[in-house]
């Protein structure tokens, strides 16, 4: 198996925005030859700057569009996205819901090996989007988003559930998990239950000493 997944979602945080996202970057660059393949999902006014800092920190957009080169005003266009260091993609985040034809038609436009994290809701909208393929598919609760609750102690249950209805549909697609988690505790348990990775923000992006955060991050590893 792959190594585990650890993707830091920097949103559009004051504190993973900027100046700020290069500080963060710099810091996740630390750890990124580890246990474990650390990915920063930033802003698409971010990619540029950070893919050229990248030596070992995969580099994702937040959102990709299935829109090509023309008249698509404020669409986030993939192929100038990867032209920027666009190197994956999440899609569907619970604070950016699209269609299941969006992510169908994102899939087909996107070259093979690109990779694409469709994150689901729940169970039902995990095997939904598992029919389509994608890269990975990231279960998060949306109420437990931002919380201080993570979903591998408030709803352990959904975790391991879709990580058997998405290897059902489709085995290639590895499962994350997401939502409140915040150390390297709730990572080791979300492997335990059967998950690849995990999703997360705030407990990285507003973190008083994100070091020592990456760090438990990735110690059980």
């Amino acid at each position: 198996m792959s190594k585990p997944l650890v993707v830091v979602n920097f949103k559009t945080y004051s504190s993973a925005s900027g100046e700020a996202a290069e500080h963060l970057f710099e810091a996740m660059e630390r750890f990124g030859e580890g246990p474990a393949t650390l990915v920063a999902a930033v802003s698409a006014f971010d990619l540029n700057t950070l893919s050229a800092a990248s030596s070992s920190v995969e580099v994702w957009s937040q959102h990709l569009d299935p829109v090509g080169l023309g008249g698509f005003t404020g669409w986030l266009e993939p192929q100038t996205a990867r032209s920027r260091g666009a190197q994956g993609t999440l899609i569907n985040h619970a604070e950016h819901k699209v269609s299941i034809e969006h992510v169908a038609h994102l899939l087909e436009m996107l070259p093979e090996g690109f990779p694409v994290c469709a994150c689901a809701a729940d169970v039902e909208e995990a095997k939904a989007l598992a029919e389509l393929g994608p890269t990975f598919i990231a279960v998060e609760p949306p109420e437990l988003i931002g919380g201080d609750i993570s979903v591998t102690s408030a709803d352990p249950a959904i975790v391991s559930d879709t990580v058997a209805a998405v290897k059902a549909v489709n085995p290639a697609v590895r499962v994350l998990c997401g939502a409140g988690v915040k150390n390297g505790t709730d990572v080791a348990t979300a492997l335990e239950l059967g998950a690849e990775g995990v999703l997360l923000a705030s407990g990285v992006t507003k973190a008083s000493d994100v070091d020592a955060v990456l760090k438990d991050l990735i110690a059980y590893l």
